[in-house]
């Protein structure tokens, strides 16, 4: 393996952790749009195992800006990231899986619909928070499939694996 191959195959790792992280900042900041963004054309998300919709990214993306509402303050932490590009014999290939564990603290909508009603910066914060909205926890595992496009790396396809959850008040 050269030099040049090891650059390549360490420039698609990190553009690949970048999408993954826009993942996370797209789904936290409700940027339906950028979520959209991140997908081939044909690319599909999987929720299924957390009690949600299967189907392709602007079907996924409908559903999760309608059903994040219940959600005002979220914040989604993607680690453990194992990154697989395709090996074509020593030279990184236009395909790659990304195992990755998530866990995803979150907020339900309280009395009011602000982040300081939610518990957010402004908020009394604590195990209710203001309005006393519970605290909310989801955790498990994300498989992320990319291929590589004209425009950069992109998800054909998200599954996420659901371990656990948890609801506090």
């Amino acid at each position: 393996m050269t030099q040049r191959v090891d650059l390549a195959t360490v420039m698609d790792r990190l553009a690949i952790d970048e999408v993954v992280s826009g993942y996370a900042v797209a789904v936290d900041d409700g940027d339906w749009a950028a979520y959209r963004a991140l997908f081939t054309p044909d690319g599909r998300a999987d929720y299924s195992s957390a009690g949600g919709v299967e189907g392709s990214a602007r079907q996924v993306a409908d559903w999760l800006a309608e059903t994040m509402r219940m959600f005002p303050v979220r914040q989604h932490l993607i680690v453990n990231r194992l990154i697989r590009v395709e090996d074509l014999g020593g030279s990184p290939g236009d395909t790659a899986e990304v195992r990755a564990d998530f866990v995803n603290p979150m907020r339900l909508t309280g009395t009011g619909t602000g982040p300081d009603d939610a518990g957010g910066a402004g908020g009394a914060g604590g195990a209710g928070g203001a309005g006393g909205a519970p605290n909310f926890v989801a955790a498990g595992r994300y498989t992320f499939a990319l291929a590589r496009t004209r425009e950069g790396w992109r998800l054909s396809r998200v599954t996420v694996h659901e371990k656990w959850r948890h609801l506090s008040s």
